[in-house]
């Protein structure tokens, strides 16, 4: 991780609410299937000018401390309750309504105010600096998160919310300086795990056709992914392998690849399944490395990938992995190389090269398109006297084999 180097310069402008009934302004949020609605008391309406300091924001806190302002926190976290939102897709329903408060585009200071007051009142501890005009937005978090600005508080790691903001800054040499504003049972980490995929609107449902060539035979796929869901995750940062590898498929998706590429597989044994997944993971998709397609590493997730126009050596691993365990739910390791990722699988019956690991045995599966055409258990020329790190281990609680 680097150390805390991001961010932008503020616009502040004056925000008018659409009032409703002479009392505030009615928020609607369309992100999941399930409308998020609340109504804003005219008192959140707070002011922090255009050249602000940490006294106006500190102001600001104080105005809306004294507002109506629970009726908005109860219905997020009521919503978070009853959806089972993990804290990140929490977080883009939070942005979603200060959007709705404060558009960012008019009042970028008073948008993160309002997103920062409605998770420390959600229980997060979150915080704010300033560096000159720009506005830091860092929360607690304890995760291995390896591309976005962190610093040490207390012993205690505080990740950029707002990096992609300030994407170019360099705040090494220009050290924000914390905007001390302690706010009451705000003490709870953020979490960037996603392990439960919500319903997004259905309205933008779109298709992607996909194919690949196996044993000759030609397998077509139509998959239904979301624009919503695939928005959703825009700045989601890069997390621990084991994190990306583990994000579910929305239920769409799941429901529109799962059970055919089992009605694809079936009649086929333990090895020629994998090795079918394996073959679809490499060839189903076109291979662009990161640097070329998003000017910048970014791990996408199993949903990701597949909504992708192209994907590299660690999507491809994050797919296979996702749809060998959903369907065979087998022992897996990463294989991290200097410049490459590949998983391999333990069988009853170890394949070709052995990877010996934890006195485990494994074979090979090359997710991603080689010089050469891999079976399962061989390894690429350029990689068989490199060193490799296990960056990840796989081990299912219970194994029906």
């Amino acid at each position: 991780m680097r150390s805390l180097s991001c961010f932008l310069l503020s616009l502040c402008f004056a925000v008018s609410f659409t009032v409703v009934k002479g009392q505030g302004q009615q928020v609607r949020v369309d992100l999941y299937k399930d409308v998020f609605t609340v109504s804003v008391d005219r008192s959140v309406s707070i002011n922090i000018p255009s050249e602000f300091t940490d006294k106006d924001l500190k102001e600001g806190y104080r105005q809306i401390s004294i507002a109506n302002y629970q009726p908005i926190i109860d219905s997020l976290l009521a919503y978070k309750q009853e959806h089972q939102l993990n804290d990140w897709l929490y977080y883009q329903l939070v942005r979603r309504v200060a959007q709705q408060i404060s558009p960012k585009e008019d009042n970028y200071a008073r948008y993160t105010f309002y997103k920062w007051f409605m998770l420390n009142k959600s229980g997060y501890d979150a915080r704010l600096a300033l560096s000159h005009q720009k506005l830091i937005f860092y929360v607690y978090n304890n995760e291995d998160i390896s591309d976005i600005p962190y610093f040490m508080v207390d012993n205690k790691q505080f990740v950029c919310l707002n990096y992609h903001d300030y994407a170019k800054a360099d705040l090494n040499n220009d050290p924000p300086i914390p905007v001390d504003i302690p706010v009451a049972l705000a003490t709870k980490p953020f979490s960037y795990k996603v392990t439960l995929m919500p319903d997004f609107k259905p309205e933008h449902d779109v298709e992607k056709d996909m194919s690949f060539e196996y044993d000759r035979k030609k397998y077509h796929f139509r998959v239904k992914l979301n624009t919503d869901q695939q928005k959703a995750f825009n700045n989601y940062p890069g997390v621990s392998f084991e994190t990306y590898f583990n994000i579910p498929l929305s239920k769409e998706t799941y429901g529109s690849l799962i059970p055919l590429l089992k009605k694809n597989m079936k009649g086929m044994d333990e090895h020629k399944g994998v090795d079918y997944l394996m073959r679809f993971t490499r060839y189903a998709f076109l291979y662009e490395n990161d640097n070329d397609n998003f000017g910048r590493e970014k791990r996408l997730s199993p949903g990701e990938t597949l909504a992708a126009n192209y994907s590299d050596c660690d999507d491809r691993a994050a797919l296979f992995f996702y749809l060998v365990k959903e369907i065979y739910n087998l022992p897996m390791i990463a294989l991290l190389y200097p410049t490459h990722i590949t998983m391999a699988v333990e069988f009853n019956k170890p394949i070709g090269y052995p990877i010996i690991y934890n006195g485990k045995t494994y074979s090979v599966c090359e997710p991603t398109p080689q010089l050469e055409n891999l079976a399962i258990g061989q390894i690429s020329a350029k990689l068989k006297n490199l060193p490799f790190q296990v960056v990840y281990a796989y081990e299912p609680l219970s194994l029906s084999r």
